[in-house]
């Protein structure tokens, strides 16, 4: 696992920038409804999106949240004043406060689905009757673009995905959520190329190969045996599920 404290530096510049934000900003408010008055954006990290989810309507306030001490401080830069720093799976908020609640990006990061679980149970506790919580789903398949170095890495062991879209919609049904919509969009400037993967590798971005391991060394062995080192593939496409907390009555 990453640390998120020393990656808050450069952690923005190494997944598609402000373009990417624009395009999961664009994506998340397309299933906000238009009556929503206030926002959670829980695992905020640097606050790029959520500066944007901020600024997109005028009349919705947005909070956001993170566990990692410096992604809260680059995301209170962004939003003077509406930044907490706390974990996801204990949200310091009374029960039905929040027209929306999000969580981008996080939930593939858990290590199992008692907390994926603990998250979903926490963001249905906040929401009020009638709220909509959104979550992005599947985002390390949405990776596997069908390239040449999707080929070298498909041996690689993999984590088991705690944000598959079925186990989502389970845990969503089991604290009373019902879908409410689906969206997609594209990771813009987030292509692999052999040279950037490989540097990925021996920096510790794939959790199930250690830096330095042999079986680690083999994959970039193959991955600079590939063609364009520089030339990035195809982006890859995420996917946002939406859920309500029925109303009232």
């Amino acid at each position: 696992m990453l640390d998120y404290d020393k990656e808050a530096d450069a952690y923005d510049a190494t997944r598609g920038g402000e373009p990417r934000a624009a395009a999961a900003a664009e994506a998340v408010l397309g299933l906000v409804p238009e009556k929503a008055r206030n926002l959670l954006d829980v695992a905020c990290g640097t606050g790029i999106v959520t500066r944007r989810l901020a600024g997109a309507r005028p009349g919705l306030r947005v909070t956001g949240l993170d566990a990692a001490p410096a992604m809260a401080r680059t995301a209170a830069a962004r939003l003077p004043g509406a930044v907490l720093l706390a974990d996801s799976r204990q949200l310091p908020f009374p029960d039905g406060v929040f027209d929306a609640v999000t969580t981008v990006w996080l939930l593939h990061l858990v290590d199992g689905p008692e907390d994926a679980r603990a998250i979903i149970a926490e963001c249905a506790r906040v929401l009020r009757p009638g709220g909509v919580y959104i979550t992005t789903a599947d985002k390390a398949a949405a990776h596997d673009v069908g390239s040449d170095i999707d080929a070298v890495l498909a041996p690689r062991p993999r984590r088991p995905a705690q944000d598959r879209p079925d186990h989502v919609r389970t845990y969503a049904a089991e604290h009373g959520l019902h879908p409410a919509g689906t969206a997609r969009f594209q990771g813009h400037g987030q292509g692999r190329s052999p040279r950037s993967t490989t540097a990925d590798l021996r920096r510790g971005w794939f959790t199930m190969l250690p830096p330095g391991e042999p079986l680690t060394e083999r994959f970039a062995a193959e991955l600079k045996s590939l063609p364009d080192q520089e030339r990035p593939r195809a982006d890859p496409e995420f996917t946002i599920l939406a859920f309500r907390k029925p109303s009232a009555g």
